[in-house]
Parts: structure tokens; C-alpha cells; sequence
């Protein structure tokens, strides 16, 4: 989102993008209500409705760090877990990991992202974003009030498995949106180079960043360096769609074939 909210972009994309902040759960509903006409959206709340604008994501080719499940029990052994649901890609992720691999269907109770509390009623806790990198950096200060914890990084846990990057999201329009091709290059275009920039970019984002969350510089700056990755590459679609199959198969989500693309 660089350039929509640094100059000399911002206030060009100003003219041509109202833009609003809301949780990735959020942004999906607006988008298929109607109430917005593009949104980045998990990839679980994707559907033939809408169509998936080429070049950006938010992926992880291994650890992502801000997608944890903490559990007092083995893997195949949990219940139950209170989960923070501001993102349903990563519930799913993790429904479909401990049934596909693990032959466990737990319980998922939501659940404020407080992992002390989460875990006191429940074997495991899902914590989501900001809540579980701040976990990371107290993790003795946790296990001191709950105990000794498996710290399951889904994305690695995925990667594992799979030999595939773990995908969150990705931009997404509505599907009866009107566009000329001018407009669908336009979107392709200013995206991408937001995103470009972005990158060329880190230093000023982690301090832009180190006000707002308790992180040390050197953790924000790894996890935008390498944590996360942005393209929309051939591995990344086959890691969607190998995930939109099996969550089909296995009931959590509806099938989705082939992926519903914007073309340019």
C-alpha cells in the first residue's frame, strides 16, 4: 500500500481509489456484498463471484511468524482451539492441516486474542497478525502463566507438508464490475507498482512501524524481508488452488475451479 499513502502517488491514487481499512474478514464481506468494488481477501473467502486481479499476494515461502497456533497437547491430540478469527484463510489453514494430516477435527471457539485466557478453557490457541508476533516476543512471560507450549507456525507447518508457500490473500474485484481494458490495466498497474515501491521501501517502513507495535526495528524489518512474499508467482497459485481442493474434500470450504482470474 505504499504509494497510497506516501507522495508522490498518494494523491493521484486519492482520485482514483476511496480507500478504507477494515480486517481481511471485512474486506471480503464489503467486496461480496457489493459495499466495495476491489478488497485484499483471504484466499479462503474467495469464490466464482470474483476475480482475482495477477501480480500481487500476501504469501510466505516458509515461516511467516503472525499465523501461530499454540497448544499444550500434541497435534493430534487437540479438542479444541480458541481462535482470534480476523482472518478465515488462516482457521482454515488450520482446519484443514489437523484433518488432512493430523486425522483430528477440533472444536474452534472464538475467541478475544489474548493467548493466557484463550488457553485456559481450550488445548490450543490460534493467534492471528500483530497478537501472535507480540506473542513471540513474550513467549517466557506466557509459558510462565500457562506452561510449556508447542509454538506451530502454520505457514511452516503448511510448507512442511506440502512443499508449497502458504498463501493469506490476495486482490480481488467483483466479478460484474465494468471495466474497460484501460481501467483493468490501470488496477494491474497501480498494484503492482505500489507494491514495487513498497519493497524499495522497507527501511522507512519499519520506522514508520516501530511507534506503532512492540517489535524490535530488526524483527519488523525481517518479517517484510522475509517472512512475507508478495508476488502472485506460478507457485503461489498452485499452493491456492492445492488448498482450495483439499478444503473442498474435506467439507470446510466450497470448490473452486479453475481460479477465477481478471483478465488484462
Amino acid at each position: 500500500m505504499w504509494d497510497f499513502h506516501h507522495p508522490p502517488h498518494a494523491q493521484a491514487l486519492a482520485e482514483r481509489y476511496l480507500l478504507t481499512l477494515t480486517p481481511p474478514s471485512e474486506c471480503a464481506r464489503q467486496l461480496l456484498a457489493g459495499e466495495a468494488d476491489l478488497g485484499l481477501i483471504p484466499i479462503a473467502a474467495l469464490t466464482p463471484a470474483l476475480r482475482i486481479v495477477p501480480g500481487c499476494a500476501i504469501a510466505s515461502l516458509d515461516r511467516v511468524r503472525s499465523i501461530l497456533l499454540l497448544s499444550k497437547v500434541p497435534l493430534d491430540q487437540i479438542r479444541s482451539i480458541a481462535a482470534d478469527t480476523a482472518s478465515r484463510s488462516s482457521v482454515a489453514y488450520t482446519e484443514l492441516i489437523l484433518k488432512e494430516f493430523y486425522a483430528s477435527s477440533p472444536r474452534f471457539a472464538p475467541a478475544p486474542a489474548d493467548p493466557i485466557a484463550m488457553l485456559r478453557e481450550h488445548d490450543a490457541a490460534l493467534l492471528i497478525g500483530d497478537p501472535a508476533l507480540l506473542a513471540l516476543e513474550a513467549r517466557a512471560d506466557i509459558e510462565r502463566q500457562t506452561g510449556p507450549l508447542a509454538w506451530h507456525d502454520i505457514a511452516h507447518l503448511w510448507h512442511t507438508l506440502t512443499q508449497l508457500p502458504w498463501v493469506a490473500a490476495v486482490w480481488a474485484v467483483r466479478a460484474d464490475l465494468t471495466l474497460s481494458q484501460r481501467e483493468r490495466e490501470r488496477l494491474f498497474l497501480d498494484l503492482n507498482a505500489s507494491r514495487k515501491r513498497g519493497l524499495e521501501n522497507i527501511p522507512a517502513l519499519v520506522e514508520e512501524w516501530t511507534p506503532r507495535i512492540a517489535i524490535p526495528p530488526a524483527t519488523i524489518h525481517t518479517y517484510l524481508t522475509e517472512n512475507i512474499h508478495y508476488e502472485l508467482d506460478g507457485p503461489v497459485r498452485q499452493a491456492i488452488v492445492h488448498f482450495r481442493t483439499l478444503a473442498a474434500a474435506h467439507g470446510i470450504l466450497p470448490p473452486l475451479d479453475p481460479l477465477p482470474f481478471l483478465e488484462l
